[in-house]
């Protein structure tokens, strides 16, 4: 059975830092590429950053330069680590893992707000 397990959210005031991770079982990890997504109250869900299987990685244009995703393939386990977070930065976060099926974490919820 297949399960990613979303950690590290909560609350923070604008201008701190997150960091989520990804707990992953039940596949190989490594052999996944992995994408963090978000979604804000009345709005679609939104990708906020990738890593490929090789350790290539991808950021939406409004957290790069904040955001950093990585990936321990020992551990199983994927990070996205989130500063300098703003109010629009609040959102749940989801982890995904592709590659021929795709695997959805059940999110974790991160509130920006002073």
């Amino acid at each position: 059975q297949v399960q990613l397990v979303e950690s590290g959210g909560g609350s923070v005031q604008p201008g701190g830092s997150l960091r989520l991770s990804c707990a992953a079982s039940g596949i190989i990890f490594s052999a996944y590429h992995m994408a963090w997504y978000r979604q804000a109250p009345g709005k679609q869900r939104e990708l906020v950053a990738g890593i490929s299987r090789s350790g290539s990685t991808n950021y939406a244009d409004s957290v790069k330069g904040r955001f950093t995703i990585s990936r321990d393939n020992v551990k199983n386990t994927g990070y996205l680590e989130a500063n300098s977070l703003t109010p629009e930065d609040t959102a749940v976060y989801y982890c995904k893992v592709y590659y021929w099926n795709a695997y959805w974490g059940q999110g974790t919820q991160v509130t920006v707000s002073s």
